[in-house]
């Protein structure tokens, strides 16, 4: 089977599983949402979903944040992993808004990876969810998928986001990421599938045998 028959197969069921993908970070704006992008390295979703609902009951824009302070933010973030550097990103990250953004979280790559503890992944996802422009935020779960399903040989994540954007078309990019996402939290698990048993690996690649060994990022 030809990658793009591939690409072809997978585009279909994910929109069939996944329509309409939500964001799985609440938040209540574009800055709550980068804060919330930037708080959920290394951690769970459903943990920054936890910490944030009193975070941003108190600090829902960058002046709010700036007032809550480093050692405000660490409060309530303690329990995530990194809340310590955490914590001064998301500080200096909000101050930099209010100084240099009147306020606004900026609408391209360079402004936004020029703020702390924002990198592409966090861009690309600011990019594509608030400021609806093409991108493809690579996370950990498209990274692994990607490699089971042959469609990139995972050096990197940036190396997969190229890959990815070579055989899929620009108009599902947006939508696409969030429901591969979510495939690999329900169905092709890092320990649940191992590139044998889910519905796609086995339709992809029914002939394969053994566990498929993915190249970590």
């Amino acid at each position: 089977m030809k990658k793009i028959e591939r690409a072809e197969i997978i585009l279909k069921e994910l929109k069939k599983l996944y329509p309409s993908p939500p964001i799985p970070l609440e938040h209540k704006n574009a800055f709550t949402l980068l804060v919330a992008v930037v708080l959920s390295a290394q951690s769970t979703d459903k943990k920054v979903n936890e910490l944030t609902k009193e975070l941003f009951k108190v600090a829902d824009n960058p002046e709010k944040m700036v007032q809550l302070g480093i050692t405000g933010i660490y409060k309530y973030i303690k329990q995530l992993g990194l809340s310590n550097q955490k914590s001064k990103n998301i500080y200096y990250l909000s101050r930099q808004l209010v100084e240099k953004f009147k306020k606004k979280v900026p609408s391209t790559f360079k402004e936004l990876e020029s703020l702390p503890g924002v990198g592409h992944k966090t861009a690309s996802v600011i990019m594509a969810q608030v400021f609806n422009t093409p991108s493809f935020p690579v996370d950990t779960h498209i990274h692994r998928l990607s490699q089971r399903w042959g469609l990139t040989k995972g050096g990197n994540v940036l190396q997969t986001e190229k890959d990815l954007k070579k055989i899929f078309p620009i108009k599902e990019w947006n939508k696409l990421h969030l429901q591969i996402i979510f495939y690999g939290r329900e169905y092709c698990t890092a320990r649940g599938c191992d590139g044998t048993k889910c519905y796609l690996c086995r339709t992809l690649y029914p002939k394969r045998k053994g566990k498929f060994i993915c190249k970590k990022p």
